[in-house]
């Protein structure tokens, strides 16, 4: 059988396949801005801020390969990757519609309150990985390498637009009327009716997904493998274990600096709230239920609004950067900005200007949620992308865990409570990961300046 070669997809069919991931970005933009303060509301202190948050990378480090793995070696008539973003988005929804609405459960089922709301986030993370992974595996599947990069640069347009959606939306009810203040022990209405909104609009956009996108098949995919089966016959879970051991060099030497990159994240997503609160609002540690408090919460809900809009040009320059100065050099250059926003923060005394700090925070959203995978994407092969993509997946998550472990022993017991010395701390991670890129990350050999030009002009609607 002689092999095959990819068609070049189109702008709206790449937008087409990747809508869905709006609508898990949006689910994922509220979780980021509103799950410390939900947390807060409901009584957990801030040293133990990072530890409840740790639900989100233990549910991915288990889920996103056995997911990737799955789709990797099963077919049906809805798809190859679609199953998957149908069950995560229904399960997402409900967690969506439950977590801000715990204690309002506890009163029903007689339950510890953090406990529950624990279990809801957990819920939350578990389904969004399910339906997040497939569609980086999709881009794999779907397109030819040398469109990768758009492909990726797509699903960051797109994940901004969703991460602005759900960043803003208490802040827009807020505007509308809806309250942002609520009784003890409770979260208010704005955040509540906002997870609603998140729910239907996740449900949405998969939806348009699946209905818009058509996978390859089998058959198909054996045509541009030259003949090889893409299905393992005596496939296994324990195979997961032998793929991680055989990860290509690039996949090491990149998640090295996934590591630190999302080290960094994870610290501004879990400590903005009460950075903000203790650093510009003057607040003390143990104030979690003022007026003042809520406000802080509303302003990071804005501020991750900001880094994901300004999130979205960049998404459409990163090909363009990385055509004149290389992929590893854009990438460098993103996570440097990044760092420099993070650290910024400190400095910044007056709440009007921190969305300055969000610009440089945009440029590396942008190119960490689309370089490293463009980088990667040549050493994996076909066969195998959903379960190398789960595995990738691993350099992010356990930053995570390590962070949540000790990030709030250390907030609490070396910075006193000051949660923003610790934001400045992930500030100094993502410039250590923009020196790993430069140092250890080997160009893209064998991509020439003409085939970067081709990926741009064959990219039409």
């Amino acid at each position: 059988m002689s092999k095959k070669i990819k068609p070049n997809l189109s702008l709206l069919q790449i937008i087409n396949m990747s809508m869905g991931f709006m609508g898990i970005q949006m689910a994922f933009g509220l979780q980021n801005g509103n799950a410390s303060r939900i947390l807060a509301n409901l009584g957990a202190d801030v040293h133990q801020l990072s530890w409840f948050w740790l639900v989100a990378p233990f549910t991915g480090l288990i889920v996103q390969p056995i997911i990737g793995h799955l789709g990797d070696n099963t077919w049906s008539p809805l798809g190859r990757r679609k199953p998957y973003f149908l069950i995560g988005a229904v399960l997402c929804a409900i967690g969506l519609m439950l977590l801000p609405n715990a204690a309002s459960v506890t009163h029903i089922i007689a339950a510890n309150v953090l406990l529950l709301a624990v279990i809801f986030l957990a819920m939350m993370d578990a389904s969004i990985n399910v339906a997040m992974e497939p569609f980086r595996a999709l881009v794999g599947d779907m397109l030819p390498k040398h469109q990768g990069t758009i492909g990726f640069s797509v699903q960051t347009i797109l994940i901004g637009i969703g991460a602005v959606l759900g960043s803003y939306m208490p802040d827009w009810l807020t505007k509308l009327g809806v309250s942002n203040v609520a009784p003890q022990g409770f979260v208010a209405d704005n955040v509540i009716y906002s997870f609603y909104i998140g729910a239907g609009f996740l449900l949405l956009t998969i939806l348009y997904t699946i209905i818009t996108t058509k996978e390859y098949s089998p058959q198909e995919f054996a045509e541009f493998e030259d003949g090889k089966q893409m299905v393992e016959e005596h496939s296994k879970f324990s195979d997961i274990f032998k793929d991680f051991a055989n990860i290509p060099a690039q996949m090491k030497r990149l998640g090295a600096v996934q590591f630190f990159s999302w080290f960094a994240l994870f610290t501004m997503w879990v400590f903005t709230t009460s950075a903000l609160a203790t650093h510009h609002f003057g607040l003390s540690p143990e104030d979690t239920h003022s007026e003042a408090f809520n406000k802080a919460g509303d302003l990071t809900g804005k501020l991750f609004g900001y880094y994901n809009l300004w999130a979205i040009p960049f998404a459409f320059l990163l090909t363009p950067i990385a055509k004149v100065i290389g992929k590893k050099q854009t990438h460098a250059l993103a996570l440097l900005c990044g760092g420099l926003g993070l650290i910024s923060m400190y400095f910044i005394k007056d709440v009007a200007y921190l969305k300055v700090s969000m610009v440089g925070l945009g440029f590396a959203w942008a190119s960490i949620l689309a370089m490293p995978y463009a980088m990667l994407i040549d050493s994996i092969p076909m066969r195998k992308m959903g379960v190398y993509m789960g595995i990738f997946n691993f350099f992010i998550v356990i930053p995570q865990i390590i962070n949540g472990i000790f990030g709030g022993p250390i907030v609490s017991n070396i910075f006193g409570k000051m949660a923003i010395d610790y934001v400045v701390v992930g500030g100094v991670c993502m410039i250590i990961g923009a020196i790993i890129t430069m140092l250890f990350i080997k160009s893209e050999s064998n991509e020439t300046p003409k085939e970067v030009e081709e990926e741009i002009q064959q990219v039409h609607f």
